[in-house]
This record gives structure tokens, sequence and C-alpha cells, in this order.
């Protein structure tokens, strides 16, 4: 076990725990609104993910680690039989957490990611990234501006300039690790170790409009999660939860029962 602190998170609601996993730069802030709808019906986690959000920073980075980050909060608040949801890097958390410890998910819901290997595909975002001093790119705009430069859609950008914050006046930062994420990012596309299998029901949901999930992947899911459908949503591309929120709700609550 880990002496890492415990992840940060916002809890809500009573009922069923139902915890919630943020993709590669992301963080639970982007999942506020689906997680207060969420909270009507369960005790909605909404977690940062070690190196992400208001969670701790830390070298290592890598499912292994992600997968016991986890199981410390889990352990801390003395959670049982939960639901649980990752998008994109927190499906790859939440598909390796539920083979590892099955016994403690009750529902597991990935969200536009498979359980096979992908190559690194950040190099861009990542150069935009590192391509910021705070000293120099010393306000929102000016970092915008920068970032512009390398990461052209306005969407992404928008997405990643979540986590610009002020540190201390007039000193921005990033909240995520960017050091340990550049240096760690081929293992954000690693597969699901093979052989590994999960029982309960599962529902991998992808957005009509992505790659990420296709009829390619269909019987890699089937082989490690022989309990499962997948839904596509319209109109919704990797962001699906962002682009079609509605739809992603409703998929989720009758799922869930």
């Amino acid at each position: 076990m880990s002496n890492n602190p415990i992840l940060h998170s916002t809890i809500k609601g009573t009922g069923t725990s139902l915890l919630i996993l943020h993709g590669y730069f992301g963080m639970s802030d982007n999942w506020k609104t689906l997680g207060n709808q969420f909270s009507n019906d369960f005790e909605v986690h909404l977690i940062d993910q070690r190196n992400h959000g208001r969670s701790f920073h830390a070298d290592e980075f890598n499912y292994e680690v992600l997968v016991e980050d986890l199981y410390s909060y889990i352990k801390h608040y003395q959670l049982e039989k939960f639901h649980l949801i990752g998008h994109s890097m927190g499906g790859k958390t939440a598909m390796l957490f539920a083979v590892t410890y099955p016994e403690l998910v009750d529902k597991l819901i990935v969200v536009d990611i498979s359980p096979r290997q992908y190559q690194p595909h950040h190099n861009a975002i990542l150069a935009g990234l590192n391509a910021i001093d705070f000293s120099i790119q010393n306000t929102r705009s000016l970092v915008d501006k920068k970032i512009a430069e390398l990461i052209p859609e306005f969407g992404v950008r928008q997405f990643l300039l979540k986590n610009v914050y002020w540190k201390e006046k007039g000193q921005l930062a990033y909240r995520f690790n960017l050091a340990s994420l550049t240096e760690n990012n081929p293992e954000v596309g690693e597969a699901l170790p093979p052989f590994t299998t999960f029982e309960n029901k599962t529902l991998f949901l992808k957005g009509d409009k992505s790659d990420y999930i296709t009829q390619e992947e269909e019987p890699i899911i089937e082989a490690h999660f022989p309990n499962s459908k997948i839904v596509a949503i319209k109109n919704a591309g990797h962001w699906l939860h962002a682009e079609n929120p509605k739809d992603f709700y409703a998929e989720v609550c009758a799922f869930l029962g």
C-alpha cells in the first residue's frame, strides 16, 4: 500500500456511492454539472486523480498506481459495492480497478475508451502546454494566445485552460503536474493486461463522432467484459458527457436503474 495522501474529491448526495474519474488533463470540476444531477439519486464522489486537479503530485504515474490511489481512497471512506464511471484515462483506471478489485464494483461505466493500447497522441497538447513560461505569459489571455500556436482547436484550449489558476498574486500555474504527465505520456495509452475480466454489468458509452471505440474494439471489450454493452451517444465526440449531457445522463440512469 502507498503512503500517499488521499485523493481530493467533492462528495454530494446520499445513497449508493457513484465514483467518477475524469480524463487526461482533466479534473473533477469537469463533472460538476452532471455530478449535481446524479447526486439526486446517489452519493456522488467526483475525484481528482494524482497529478490532476487538487490532488497530490508525484513523479510516478501509471495505471497500477492510479488504481492503488483509488483503493486507498475507498478504504479511507469505507466504501463498498459502488458504481464506477471513468472517462478516457479515467476509464482505463476504472477498467483496471474493476478487474483488480471486482468484489468492490457493482456496475461499471466506461466512457469513450476501450481496453486496447492507444498510441501516444497528445504531442501537440504537451508541446503547447510546455511552451508556456508563466513569467512571460502572465495573464490568461497571453497563455491562450501562446498555446493557440500549437493547439488551434478552441474547445480543447478552453478545456486545458481550466487548469490554469492563480497560485499566488500575479503568479499563474497549472493545476496538473505537467512534468510528470509529459515524462509518463506513453503510460496513458497502455492496454488492460491480457486475460483479465470483470463479470458484472458494464456499459461502454461512445461518442458517435469519436473513433476511440470502433467495431474493431468490440471483440476485446467482449473478452474482458463479457457482461457488457456498447451504446453510442448522438452528436458527440470524445467529450460526450460535455457535448451531449442530456443523453449521457439518461443512458447512465437507465443502466444504473
